[in-house]
């Protein structure tokens, strides 16, 4: 009979969960401050879309569900904050679904119905989610008992968290086959005529060699034309939609960094040479590392070139003794001692096979190491391994073949396993516990021993003190507290000659490079007027972000829709000189062409050469040596063989082609041609037809206001 672990685990292959960033930070001071008027509904409102009000609570609610529901298919108990963040775009994105395409649904008259629902769940059609979780693993079929029995065990013996998660599952289906029902109907109104496929193939299957002379922009200075500010204005009210905007704020800030100092250092040696005699006379050096390192003991055994030149040359060439110790010594920001722990002849490489037992629950992890405890006996008493692993283990990939895993080196398994693999004598087992289960482990065959050790550091790294840390905020505090305005905020970078930092931030980004936590300053840009000093919810200027302390000053203000002239005025400036140039450069062309057959003597003319291109055909992205020119594209697989074409004017120039030859390939499959065609129509209208509604939606999103 399936479980509820069993779908868990399965789930997380067959649904995609697009989880990933922080729990709800929604500061209750906030609230608070705000008083009662905080509860009304425009101060709670995440979002609107299509005139539907999307409020802070239910919308949290469906978080914390996702969230849950999360947790359980990769089996954490506590998400962190990347995987929060994560949680609440899937479910922001959800949300514009269900609400841009409910209307859509509801006029079209689309619906899952409880007797489809049954059908996808119980009937003669099961639903993919459900052939997935409940198929018999030994038989390839589908138990459809087992799907009634569990049916019957969610309505009297489960958890509340189980009854949702199952339920979650559900509306999945449900709603994977609305939207199929939707996308269907859509791609069946799109039909590809014979014509089109015809054209298709023409065009798909020809490719033409041609020759070229380019006569690029750079080669005209801005000196050549002449741009008014009446050719300006005139081009950007022509061409408003091509200066659309995002919303965004622009920030330039400087970073105090916490960085260890000269005591942070001396304290650091200090230490690792209070600290030698102890670890030298540690008994159990893994122990003691552990308990006193800022790094974890590492088990792993090396050879003599794996290891770091100072200890291979110490323990390999000078002969140190099992627990002597070497150092301290410096290196990567930290003092280390090394200490020699075990020195054996070890295998580069071993053979083994296992048996993997995955218990679920406390009760069978120990009914499953009982069950181990006697496979172990039956194996060492001459019981058949191989037969064994295919009847238990849980690793499907190895039990197929015995458990045999082959030969690997280190490195190659997780540290358990690979500990008591190589710890093996030959064909010895050993029962040993690894994050993926119980291992039943037999080292069947063992490699070349070469001498291996085993080093214990002790590492002490150098971090900055709490004395450092306060020395630091308090330059940060004395710059924040005498440059109170963006004027003497820039004044005073450019008299201590401190490093200004400039960053462009979008409503809902989170992170600034080379800054931790970021998110707080983001929000803080967005809740200030353009010239202000940026401050936290504490109104204080200095932001701990990190190991820096920052201080920043909002420097620019840009609003989502049409830019306005001016802010566009340097893009339109480029774009009408490009336009002149081209009709600079065009008429120099025509004139060149004018009496000519021989593209040499045009191009002699022009003082530039002639280049050519091969194997270009219309779906072409960019021509080698031109980049992206499709209006080149169009005109050279349109054009007779040996025919000069006229000017054409492209992206970053001005072009004359002549066809040197052509490919045509076969075109007498029509019908496949439109099959494929139509096809791909259908599978566009899956992926666009949510776009194509999402576009013409009403969305105001405010989820940076509480996140």
């Amino acid at each position: 009979m399936a479980t509820l672990q069993t779908i868990r685990t399965r789930a997380g292959l067959l649904i995609a969960i697009v989880i990933g960033i922080s729990l709800a930070a929604f500061i209750l001071g906030d609230l608070l401050q705000s008083g009662s008027s905080i509860f009304q509904k425009n101060q709670m409102e995440i979002g609107e879309i299509n005139g539907e009000s999307v409020q802070y609570p239910a919308f949290q609610r469906q978080v914390e569900e996702l969230g849950a529901i999360y947790k359980q298919n990769t089996q954490q108990s506590q998400l962190d904050e990347n995987s929060w963040v994560q949680v609440r775009e899937q479910t922001w994105q959800n949300t514009v679904q269900k609400i841009v395409m409910g209307d859509v649904y509801k006029k079209l008259g689309i619906e899952v119905t409880s007797d489809e629902l049954f059908d996808m769940l119980q009937g003669a059609n099961l639903h993919p989610i459900i052939q997935q979780l409940f198929r018999n693993p030994n038989t390839g079929q589908v138990d459809r008992g087992a799907v009634v029995a569990f049916l019957k065990q969610l309505e009297t013996s489960v958890a509340p968290e189980q009854r949702a998660y199952w339920l979650y599952l559900e509306n999945q289906i449900v709603e994977e086959r609305t939207q199929s029902k939707y996308a269907n109907m859509v791609g069946k109104g799109l039909f590809v005529t014979s014509a089109e496929a015809k054209e298709s193939l023409t065009f798909g299957n020809k490719t033409v060699n041609f020759d070229f002379i380019a006569l690029n922009h750079t080669t005209v200075a801005d000196s050549a034309v002449s741009v008014t500010e009446k050719d300006l204005r005139d081009y950007y009210n022509a061409n408003k939609n091509d200066f659309k905007q995002e919303k965004i704020r622009e920030i330039e800030y400087i970073a105090f960094t916490v960085n260890p100092s000269a005591a942070d250092y001396k304290d650091a040696e200090n230490w690792i040479a209070d600290i030698k005699d102890d670890f030298e006379n540690a008994t159990n050096n893994a122990q003691f590392v552990n308990s006193n390192s800022d790094v974890n003991f590492d088990g792993t055994w090396y050879k003599k070139e794996s290891l770091p030149v100072n200890q291979a040359t110490w323990i390999f060439d000078e002969n140190a003794p099992i627990n002597s110790v070497l150092g301290p010594y410096f290196e990567n920001e930290s003092y280390t001692l090394a200490k020699l722990d075990s020195l054996a002849m070890m295998p580069d490489s071993v053979k083994a096979r296992h048996i993997l037992l995955k218990p679920n629950t406390q009760e069978e992890m120990i009914a499953m190491q009982r069950l181990a405890d006697s496979l172990k006996t039956v194996i060492e008493k001459g019981g058949d391994f191989a037969a064994l692993a295919m009847q238990y283990s849980t690793d499907q990939g190895s039990a197929i073949s015995g458990g045999d895993l082959g030969w690997f080196g280190r490195g190659q398994m997780v540290q358990p396993f690979e500990e008591a693999a190589f710890s093996n004598a030959k064909n010895e087992v050993r029962i040993v516990p690894s994050q993926f289960g119980i291992h039943i482990v037999q080292t069947t065959d063992r490699g070349i021993l070469t001498q291996q050790a085993r080093v214990a550091l002790l590492v002490r790294k150098v971090q900055p003190s709490t004395r450092t840390y306060q020395d630091t905020y308090s330059q940060a505090s004395k710059f924040a507290s005498t440059n109170t305005t963006a004027d003497k905020f820039n004044a005073a970078v450019t008299e201590e000659k401190l490093n200004k930092r400039v960053a462009s931030v979008r409503e809902n980004d989170r992170d600034i490079i080379g800054l931790e936590n970021a998110r707080i300053l983001i929000r803080a840009a967005y809740e200030a007027d353009k010239g202000d000093i940026l401050v936290t919810s504490q109104e204080s200027p200095i932001f701990e972000l990190g190991n820096n302390f920052v201080i920043a000053v909002l420097t620019k203000v840009t609003e989502e829709g049409i830019s306005t002239f001016e802010e566009a005025k340097a893009r339109v400036e480029l774009a009408v000189t490009n336009q002149k140039k081209s009709d600079y450069l065009s008429k120099k062309a025509a004139d060149a062409l004018t009496g000519k057959s021989d593209l040499e003597a045009v191009a002699s003319q022009l003082n530039t050469s002639v280049r050519n291109a091969a194997n270009i055909n219309f779906n072409s992205f960019s021509v080698p040596g031109l980049g992206s020119e499709p209006a080149v594209v169009g005109t050279v697989t349109s054009l007779d063989v040996d025919k000069i074409s006229k000017p054409i004017v492209g992206n970053n120039g001005v072009y004359i082609v002549k066809v040197t030859s052509v490919n045509q390939g076969s075109v007498q499959d029509f019908e496949t041609e439109q099959a494929r065609l139509t096809q791909s129509l259908n599978f566009r209208a899956t992926s666009q037809a949510f776009e194509a509604q999402r576009k013409k939606a009403e969305i105001v999103d405010n989820r940076s206001k509480f996140y």
